[in-house]
């Protein structure tokens, strides 16, 4: 039997899994679900296959892999129950779109990079908008319920692709736009450090600072991930430091906890 053949059993199999699961003798917990239902596990199974990604860990990736492709069944087969849609739309679906989203594969279209290819992708994804009368703004179909980060990361890409930025390879006005966001916080702080201005010019700085990393080509969850894994293991360091002497962490000066965080710091020099 070939690969691709195998894959299709199994593939089959699984829906029928899914099917059973649903059914009247199945099990009350998956019966139970909707779409709605279904949402804070569809996110955290794509964290968690990130997250096996991150590491590079063969088995987690597959294993991760499976339980989100168990979401996308599920809400097939939650669909199909309706008369919405079933797995087999999703599939195709799916298909159509790669191939008239890859045009220099699948059609006649020249490219001479991959930055061509995105680009050729958002002109095609607008047009299908506009073809369907929805949003047709180079933001639309951008998620709302994004990281920050990775959303404002996204739109500033968009809106890139229009001209709308400042020219690659002179950072100068990029970092004087996060000084700028910088000074307009410190005079908001100052003025009164709980109104809501405070909360807006702090959001535009954050904004400033993902175009900052654009431009550096440095992916700013990437770089926000990386500093919290660093903060994680300077502080578990500093709590370590802590136990060891039998006192408790109030107990402690910051001065004292500071010099066991210059350490920590330290040790990863070493």
């Amino acid at each position: 039997m070939s690969d691709k053949l195998k894959a299709a059993e199994k593939f089959s199999e699984f829906v029928n899994i899914m099917e059973k699961l649903r059914g009247p003798d199945g099990c009350p917990w998956d019966r139970e679900q909707d779409y709605l239902t279904l949402r804070r596990y569809i996110i955290e199974e794509a964290y968690e296959l990130v997250e096996a990604v991150e590491k590079g860990d063969p088995r987690a990736i597959c294993e991760e892999s499976g339980d989100l492709m168990l979401q996308v069944v599920f809400v097939a087969r939650i669909a199909e129950e309706s008369g919405d849609f079933d797995i087999a739309d999703v599939v195709e679906g799916i298909s159509r779109k790669l191939i008239r989203r890859h045009p220099h594969v699948f059609g006649n279209i020249n490219v001479k990079d991959s930055d061509e290819v995105l680009k050729n992708w958002e002109q095609i994804k607008a047009g299908e908008r506009r073809e369907k009368k929805e949003d047709s703004s180079v933001l639309a179909g951008i998620p709302r319920g994004l990281p920050s980060l990775l959303r404002a990361s996204r739109m500033q890409e968009r809106a890139a692709k229009t001209g709308f930025d400042w020219p690659y390879g002179d950072i100068t006005p990029v970092l004087a736009k996060v000084e700028e966001e910088i000074a307009e916080l410190k005079e908001a702080i100052m003025e009164n450090p709980r109104s809501a201005e405070v909360k807006e010019e702090l959001g535009d700085l954050i904004f400033a600072l993902a175009n900052l990393s654009r431009h550096l080509k440095i992916d700013i969850e990437s770089a926000a991930h990386s500093a919290c894994e660093k903060f994680d293991a300077r502080f578990r360091y500093v709590e370590k430091k802590v136990a060891e002497t039998g006192r408790k962490s109030e107990d402690f000066t910051l001065e004292e906890l500071e010099n066991y965080w210059i350490s920590a710091k330290q040790r990863e020099k070493v």
